[in-house]
């Protein structure tokens, strides 16, 4: 971790003040703190910066061992999952990730999901200025709104950096973090997992890729699941409210002579959904996607192995915990901005998508997928036989277009998946 407040980091330390060149080059540092650049309530530059330098140089690149071997893993973990899915292939290109280019790649997404919180993190701030003080203030009450940007992007800068060094994938946590149809690893993390799991590292890769490639053939001929399941976690986020004694709490914290002080600021804790019936019905929806697309994952990898990979049980109890229960990264950016981005029911869902396919077949399984108005629901759960063995909704009566099916093979030219590792 960066031992410099938000990452600012000098050559020499603390710069000395008869020193024109240090003075300028801390002075330019501290404008990019109070300025949060573009319209939006977090600095995400300084929120970028914090990330990578806290990285340090625990960030690998990955060896030409290490390509061959990913793209080999994906390749084989398509053909693997042709014959358990009618979703063909959804992936274009291939990549290979360092942790720094998991929060390049990623950035535009966490922006998108954050700002809407962050947004009531920096007016809880700037409430905390009473109103007489703020005519006298004059310019400097838009210092203190830049300065809670730079505040809360230094927090989730340090949380983008600890799940950096968590995630195997891009879609590692379940949302559509990276560009459509790039499926991308991250070896160092996959290496790190597998010493970790004590578990044969060709195996780990395996199913790590299996499991990318799933998410990428649903998110790729799904059309509406990608802004389906970002839209629950943006409708859910904007019934987060912020507890402004908790924020007045860690502000007062703040030791002025105390550069260390800001170190040690955390705004853990002052999130809390609204408890009213819309926000409770926001939570359940967004659970509820998370658990359909997990669930649905996790069962056609169970079926693409089958008795395939040796260590195949163990591997899918690991994953599973590691889903429900979160790791430490995940757990300190939920407290962070008060998103839980974890799927609780994730047992519940695998069971209704092997009822499923007991009742329709793959097929008629998948075919679920065409459609939002299709899906379970919450309540679906609780008897997945009958929800399987139920009528299928005809949704040509109900007046959709079904020419477009998501679940139609395309065109087998742009289907195949290229190594690109630049």
């Amino acid at each position: 971790m960066s031992d410099t407040p938000f990452g600012f980091a000098l050559p020499g330390g603390t710069p000395d003040p008869n020193d024109p060149q240090q003075m300028a080059a801390f002075l330019s540092q501290l404008q990019q703190f109070f300025v949060a650049p573009g319209s939006g309530p977090v600095n995400w530059d300084l929120a970028k910066q914090v990330a990578t330098t806290q990285l340090g140089g625990t960030d690998p690149s990955p060896s030409e061992a290490d390509r061959s071997a990913l793209y080999e893993a994906l390749h084989l973990a398509d053909l693997w999952l042709d014959p358990v899915t009618v979703l063909p292939s959804g992936i274009r290109s291939s990549k290979l990730w360092t942790r720094r280019e998991w929060i390049e790649a990623t950035l535009p997404v966490w922006q998108k999901l954050c700002d809407p919180v962050a947004g009531r993190m920096v007016d809880a701030m700037s409430t905390l200025v009473p109103d007489e003080l703020r005519g006298q203030l004059g310019p400097m009450s838009a210092m203190v709104t830049s300065l809670g940007g730079a505040m809360f992007g230094g927090q989730l800068g340090g949380a983008l950096a600890q799940l950096a060094g968590e995630v195997q994938s891009s879609s590692d946590i379940g949302l559509p973090l990276g560009p459509a149809g790039v499926a991308a690893l991250i070896p160092a993390n996959i290496a790190g997992l597998a010493d970790e799991l004590e578990l044969p590292a060709d195996q780990v890769r395996l199913y790590i890729a299996l499991r990318e490639a799933a998410h990428q053939r649903l998110f790729n001929h799904v059309p509406w699941l990608r802004g389906h399941v970002l839209t629950a976690v943006e409708t859910y986020a904007q019934g987060i409210t912020v507890n402004r004694q908790a924020v007045e709490d860690a502000l007062g914290r703040i030791d002025p002579t105390n550069p260390e002080s800001m170190q040690e600021l955390t705004f853990e804790g002052v999130f809390a959904p609204e408890d009213s019936p819309s926000q409770r019905a926001a939570l359940v929806r967004l659970e509820t996607s998370l658990a359909l697309i997990e669930g649905w994952v996790t069962h056609v990898v169970s079926l693409a192995v089958a008795d395939r990979l040796p260590e195949n049980a163990r591997l899918a109890e690991a994953f599973f915990r590691r889903r429900a229960e979160g790791g430490p990264a995940e757990q300190t950016f939920a407290a962070l901005v008060g998103l839980e981005l974890r799927p609780r029911r994730l047992r519940e869902a695998g069971t209704l998508w092997e009822a499923l396919r007991s009742h329709r077949g793959t097929d008629g399984r998948d075919a679920v997928w065409n459609h939002p108005d299709m899906l379970p629901s919450a309540d679906d759960f609780e008897d997945p036989d009958t929800f399987a063995a139920g009528t299928v909704l005809d949704l040509g009566e109900l007046g959709f277009d079904l020419d477009d099916k998501p679940a139609d093979k395309p065109d087998e030219s742009t289907d195949k998946p290229t190594d690109d590792t630049d």
